[in-house]
């Protein structure tokens, strides 16, 4: 029973990864791509495809960050070195600041980037709505 379920988790990996593998907004090339979803549309994910947030309570092109402590240990903040992105966004549309906590962040459109803890699968979008302040971020 352990082994079917060891293999059967196994086979579920390689079909993801062969799937991820065809979709061209994961992809290993990029920092940051794009995911879909019929209810919420085309929004940002990482090199990994996990969602990228934004936080209502930020003000965006301020450089700064609202979300600090406990928040950011929920909300894990998005930085990538080098921006690389898949055809329809704009790598000039992303840029970085140095938080109060000293953690370089990647904004999009000025907006900070964010993860969420809860995500665990790429394409998860447990923290869409979450407080009425936490949103996938739509280019």
């Amino acid at each position: 029973m352990r082994l079917a379920t060891l293999l059967a988790l196994a086979m579920l990996a390689i079909v993801f990864l062969a799937s991820a593998a065809e979709d061209p907004s994961v992809d290993a090339e990029n920092t940051v791509g794009l995911a879909s979803d019929e209810t919420l549309g085309t929004f940002l994910v990482d090199g990994e495809g996990m969602t990228l947030y934004r936080f209502e309570d930020d003000d965006p092109g301020s450089e700064t960050s609202a979300c600090y402590d406990a928040c950011a240990e929920r909300w894990p903040v998005f930085f990538a070195d080098e921006i690389r992105v898949p055809e329809g966004l704009e790598e000039t549309d992303f840029q970085g600041f140095v938080r109060e906590d000293g953690v370089i962040q990647t904004t999009y459109k000025g907006w900070p980037l964010y993860r969420y803890f809860e995500d665990k699968l790429p394409g998860d979008v447990k923290g869409q709505g979450l407080g009425d302040v936490w949103f996938v971020v739509n280019p």
